[in-house]
């Protein structure tokens, strides 16, 4: 549904000059916005209005609203992790509270540990954006995107991942995510994304049941196994091979992510496509 309320971007400066100088805190005149966004959701949801429809020859069609007592709020059923490939999560706030960036995520975890709720679980985000895995090309409308304050160029924080997982263990608990719907949003968009990137630690998160990861004890492929199978069982779009296999190898691999397969690789993969 759109949201039928704009706000011009001269309203929306003034906005965040005054709450510069709020005494309510430096995001009050943006939190107030997502409030008035919430609220019009909300009326949206109250209407109860029959669809309004005509046949070919432009007479009504009857039509009478009926509510249903079976219904119930969508649920999250993947989470995506991404770095934020910024200096600070003041940085990233300011990101995504300007309309120009039209990026968002439900969460942001700051390098010392502290956890920024961004938008409600039940609603989207703008952070997906396009890409596939298995069937889902539309990611946003069923997942919640979780952005770690890190540059790429460094390892993540022992705060930061320990908030992680604590949010993790709450998402999972509270909307029954799949232990395979952990995935990184290279995974998801392998032609444009490297984020987490090889400096994740994806093998930790599959010890608590986020994710899969290889097994220590690695049988050799059988002589006609096939990769791109393989990739395209476990989710990744394979349309772009080589973009897969750098995306596989990004989050299993880690030592290396070039798109040349070793034989070590092709073990891995071997053994983690079996767990999907």
């Amino acid at each position: 549904m759109k949201n039928t309320h704009f706000y011009p971007p001269i309203l929306f400066l003034i906005l965040l000059l005054v709450a510069a100088c709020s005494p309510k805190g430096k995001y009050y005149a943006t939190n107030k916005v997502y409030t008035h966004q919430a609220d019009s959701f909300a009326r949206m949801l109250k209407l109860e209005q029959p669809a309004m429809l005509t046949d070919s020859s432009g007479l009504s069609i009857p039509s009478e609203w009926v509510g249903s007592v079976n219904l119930g709020i969508r649920k999250p059923d993947y989470v995506i992790i991404h770095f934020t490939a910024e200096h600070s999560s003041d940085e990233t706030l300011h990101t995504f509270t300007v309309k120009h960036t039209a990026v968002s995520a439900h969460y942001v975890i700051g390098r010392d540990g502290k956890v920024f709720h961004m938008v409600s679980d039940y609603l989207r985000a703008q952070q997906a954006g396009l890409g596939k895995w298995g069937s889902v090309v539309d990611m946003n409308s069923c997942s919640i995107g979780i952005e770690l304050d890190n540059n790429g160029e460094e390892p993540f924080t022992e705060p930061l991942i320990n908030s992680l997982l604590a949010l993790l263990a709450h998402l999972k608990k509270a909307y029954n995510i799949p232990t395979a719907n952990f995935i990184g949003h290279q995974d998801f968009a392998p032609r444009r994304k490297p984020d987490p990137g090889p400096l994740f630690p994806w093998k930790r998160l599959a010890e608590k049941g986020f994710g899969y990861w290889s097994d220590d004890v690695l049988e050799l492929a059988p002589e006609n196994f096939d990769p791109v199978i393989a990739l395209r069982l476990i989710g990744y779009d394979t349309g772009d091979v080589n973009a897969a296999i750098v995306a596989f190898k990004r989050h299993f691999v880690q030592s290396d992510y070039s798109p040349k397969l070793t034989q070590l690789d092709l073990n891995i993969l071997n053994n983690v496509y079996q767990k999907y």
